[in-house]
């Protein structure tokens, strides 16, 4: 099979945990007989210095000609420390959502059991726990209009927006998921204040009768981030709008023990983006020091999702887990400092497994 994939290592740590991404992925071409094409494209402050965008035209026409995109992570602290400035990095993240309609982020939750000890969470609480996290993405408070600020700039303000399409869209999405999986779902929302929430659980509730076999729970987010730590076991797939589902899904991370290890898979009406949850860390760019599985983990998803090479994919994740079990991690999950691996050296690791 031909696999054409851009490639956005983006800002901070993204170049260097896309570079050991990049090693599996064209090692496990190799050995599946797959033919690699890539391509590399500007993304995020870099491409603000560069281009003046942070999504260039040029970036979102390889986007789009491509069968999936590896993602690194985006943003710099020059642009979170200025309050003032007309262009962000974030902005190419959510163009770049907008424009290839990514609709849904795929964020699975599970944790590793040579890891249970670096959870900040009670064993008992954390082993076997194992959910999705489908988050609606081009929708809501972060797309909503108007939006801005007054001209005095005293008063500023944002419209959380969602249509019937969109919310039956995820809602579709999220039920199928849940077909595949243990038949039960959680919708999240804040009915109990919100417009847009009586909508979503309006909607729901409409196509219940679709999915007979799905047993569906509804909860409000404030609830929803109080069970995630204290029963994550209860969940198996969760649906929610956008910014509920950008805090919820951060939250969720930390019950594996670190950010480094989560992949997520951003899929929609074009080409699918794969990328791990974490940002782009600066104060590690250029360190050698960053956790690369999530992004490593990220390509499996892509292999999964996007091609539908499931064997690919298990192997992936069988040598991700075969490296943490072995004590080859970096050091978000050494136990000694000292003996952390660099990001690089994780990475020659599981190429070595690879390659048996």
């Amino acid at each position: 099979m031909k696999l054409n994939i851009a490639v956005l290592p983006g800002d901070g740590i993204g170049p260097e945990i896309m570079e050991q991404a990049l090693r599996v992925t064209k090692l496990i071409c190799q050995k599946f007989g797959h033919e690699l094409i890539t391509k590399t494209a500007l993304v995020g402050a870099v491409a603000i210095d560069e281009v003046g965008n942070p999504y260039p035209d040029t970036t979102h026409d390889l986007c789009m000609n491509s069968d999936a995109v590896l993602f690194g992570a985006i943003g710099h602290p020059r642009f979170d420390n200025d309050p003032s400035a007309k262009v962000r990095p974030e902005q190419g993240l959510l163009a770049m959502r907008k424009k290839l309609g990514l609709y849904a982020n795929i964020r699975p939750v599970i944790v590793f059991d040579s890891l249970l000890d670096k959870s900040p969470l009670k064993l008992d609480r954390i082993q076997g726990v194992d959910f999705v996290a489908i988050r609606e993405l081009t929708g809501g408070i972060y797309f909503g209009q108007p939006q801005g600020r007054s001209e005095n700039g005293d008063t500023a303000f944002d419209s959380c927006v969602y249509t019937r399409m969109e919310v039956e869209r995820i809602l579709e999405l999220a039920f199928q998921f849940a077909m595949k999986r243990n038949k039960r779902l959680t919708v999240v929302d804040k009915a109990n204040v919100l417009a847009t929430s009586r909508l979503w659980r309006q909607i729901a509730k409409e196509m219940e009768p679709k999915f007979p076999e799905v047993t569906v729970d509804y909860m409000f987010v404030d609830n929803a981030a109080m069970q995630i730590i204290q029963w994550p076991k209860k969940f198996d797939v969760m649906v929610t709008e956008n910014m509920f589902g950008d805090i919820l899904t951060d939250e969720a991370s930390v019950i594996s023990g670190s950010m480094g290890l989560l992949p997520s898979a951003s899929i929609g009406i074009h080409t699918s983006v794969f990328e791990p949850i974490h940002g782009s860390y600066p104060q590690a760019a250029g360190l050698n020091i960053a956790n690369p599985c999530a992004t490593i983990l990220s390509a499996a998803m892509m292999f999964e999702y996007a091609f539908s090479l499931m064997e690919e994919g298990a192997l992936i994740r069988k040598a991700v887990e075969a490296s943490i079990v072995a004590g080859a991690v970096t050091e978000d999950l050494a136990d000694d400092k000292s003996k952390a691996l660099s990001t690089s050296a994780v990475g020659d690791w599981i190429i070595e497994y690879l390659s048996k």
